[in-house]
């Protein structure tokens, strides 16, 4: 996927007329299956999502990196994943674990997966509950896959979602600039790495 913001930021502008401020205080980070299996569609968005990251950490908003996995090769264990991609990440290979570059704090969370969405057969909503969070960040991979799906399923629960534009990644940029568009037409508030961060830093001074 090749990340022409500027390009993409021109198509997009009737998709970001809905705006909103991201609440430190009730936000949290999900970067989604930053994991070997998915580097090398990472190389565009990382240092970006790396940033993220760091301000987060900064700012003291909760972080939840979602890894995906899958105990065995049965076709049962994830639905029709392994029917529909011929294989499945299985826990504990080397595409199982997430790229060395993802800095990892003991406050953060990590929450195993199986599905594209983070929300399903985890325990994501009791985490999001319990750290009273409204506004959920998305950034990660696969951009038309588990990152929509989980935004999808986040609104659906009522969260505000703001998602990154240059902070999740897939295959293709034509499906990348797709999904930006349906999420932005119905679900989520779409946002640059860079606005994000400054965004934080106002609401923080």
């Amino acid at each position: 996927m090749k990340l022409d913001l500027e390009k993409i930021l021109k198509e997009l502008k009737p998709y970001r007329e809905r705006k909103a401020v991201v609440n430190p205080g009730r936000a949290c980070l999900l970067v989604i299956d930053m994991q070997n299996y998915f580097k090398k569609i990472t190389p565009p968005v990382l240092g970006n999502i790396l940033k993220v990251i760091r301000s987060c950490h900064q700012k003291e908003i909760p972080i939840i990196f979602t890894r995906h996995g899958h105990k065995d090769s049965a076709q049962e264990e994830g639905g029709e994943l392994k029917e529909w991609w011929g294989q499945v990440i299985l826990q504990g290979s080397e595409d199982w674990k997430f790229i060395p570059e993802i800095p990892i704090d003991s406050k953060d969370t990590i929450l195993p997966k199986k599905h594209y969405s983070a929300f399903l057969e985890t325990d994501l909503t009791r985490i999001l509950q319990s750290k009273k969070v409204r506004d959920v960040i998305i950034s990660g991979v696969m951009t038309n896959l588990c990152c929509e799906t989980t935004a999808r399923d986040a609104f659906m629960r009522g969260y505000r979602i703001f998602f990154l534009i240059d902070g999740t990644a897939t295959g293709k940029s034509d499906h990348h600039l797709s999904t930006l568009k349906n999420l932005g037409f119905g679900f989520a508030y779409l946002l640059t790495t860079d606005e994000l961060i400054q965004m934080l830093k106002k609401r923080a001074s």
